[in-house]
Parts: structure tokens; C-alpha cells; sequence
């Protein structure tokens, strides 16, 4: 069993480089709804026997890029894990402050946000353990952070990873297998 795990492509999108809280939160939405930039990615040329995507627009248009003409199986289980400002404020703060207590609140599973660490963890064991099921060579298009957290639960359950990364560029890939 072969699964390749795909971050989705750039997404044309200018984040504020300071937020007030609400702002933050907009701009959360605003890059949720935001298109892709077209570009050409390379993953490894396979028969793939089933292609996911996340619900997330940019997770879908990729895969329509790298598997024309495919069927996709759509599956909440591998979106992005939500980010949502830490506090309420009319302050500005920098767009990376944001980014990072949100992050920070989703490591503690602090419930500011909207979803905790465990959640998470979760979710991405629910997926791991339908794609053990299918026990076919398949693709997954899915988000950087939520990356760590499902390649995580598959190493718990034996899969080996080719193409592990610190932080996962745009249509950067890791192979991950599973022999039984």
C-alpha cells in the first residue's frame, strides 16, 4: 500500500501584515476562498487507485491540476486545521503574532479555537484507519499544518515516510508506505 500525501498549491492570496482580531479572522475566510495560482507541481507518476481531497476549494482545484479527468473522494477528514484569532482586540498586531498564538492555543488545546490538538489527532487517525481499509495505492491532497498531524498517526501505525519535511511547501509530497 503506497499513499502519497500532497500539499495543495500556492493560493493567490495577500494576507494583511497587521490585524486587528477581526480582521485576522476575516482574513482566515478571505484565504479559505481564495483561488490557486496555476502552477505545474511533480509528484510520482503512478496509478493511483483512489485520489482525496479536503473540502477546502484549493485542496480540489490541485487535484484537478495533477489528476485531470480523475474522480475524487471529498473527506472533511484531512482539512486544514482551522486558525482563529487568540483573543478579541481592536489593537493591531502583526499577521505572524496571530498566526502563532493560534497555533500555540491549538498546541495547549485551548478551545479559543475551533479546533484542539486531540481533535485533530482525531481526525486524522479516522482517515488513517479508512485508508488502511481501502489497502489500496492512493493519493491525498491536503494542508501543510494538518501534514504533521496525519503523517504522525501513520508512522504510529507503521507506515514509512520518504519526503518528511519541517515545513511543507506548496505541492511538496511524502511518500508514505505500508507493506502488512
Amino acid at each position: 500500500m503506497r499513499v502519497v500525501i500532497i500539499r495543495h498549491a500556492e493560493v493567490d492570496f495577500c494576507w494583511s501584515r497587521w490585524c486587528t482580531s477581526e480582521m485576522f479572522d476575516l482574513e482566515c475566510g478571505k484565504y479559505d476562498l481564495s483561488p490557486i495560482k496555476n502552477v505545474t507541481y511533480s509528484i510520482p507518476q503512478t496509478v493511483y487507485q483512489k485520489i482525496y481531497v479536503s473540502e477546502l476549494s484549493r485542496s480540489q482545484d490541485t487535484a484537478k491540476i495533477l489528476f485531470p479527468n480523475e474522480e475524487y473522494f471529498e473527506t472533511r477528514l484531512i482539512n486544514e486545521v482551522p486558525l482563529k484569532s487568540s483573543f478579541d482586540t481592536k489593537m493591531n498586531m502583526p499577521i505572524w503574532f496571530w498566526y502563532l498564538m493560534g497555533r500555540l492555543q491549538w498546541i495547549i488545546n485551548c478551545r479559543r479555537q475551533v479546533e484542539t490538538r486531540g481533535q485533530t489527532r482525531e481526525r486524522a487517525k479516522e482517515f488513517v484507519k479508512l485508508i488502511r481499509n481501502d489497502d489500496m495505492d492512493v493519493a491525498v491532497v491536503t494542508h501543510g499544518f494538518y501534514m504533521h498531524s496525519l503523517l504522525q498517526e501513520m508512522k504510529k501505525v507503521g507506515f514509512r515516510m520518504t519526503g518528511s519535511s519541517v515545513k511543507f511547501k506548496n505541492g511538496e509530497y511524502v511518500i508514505a508506505e505500508n507493506r502488512k
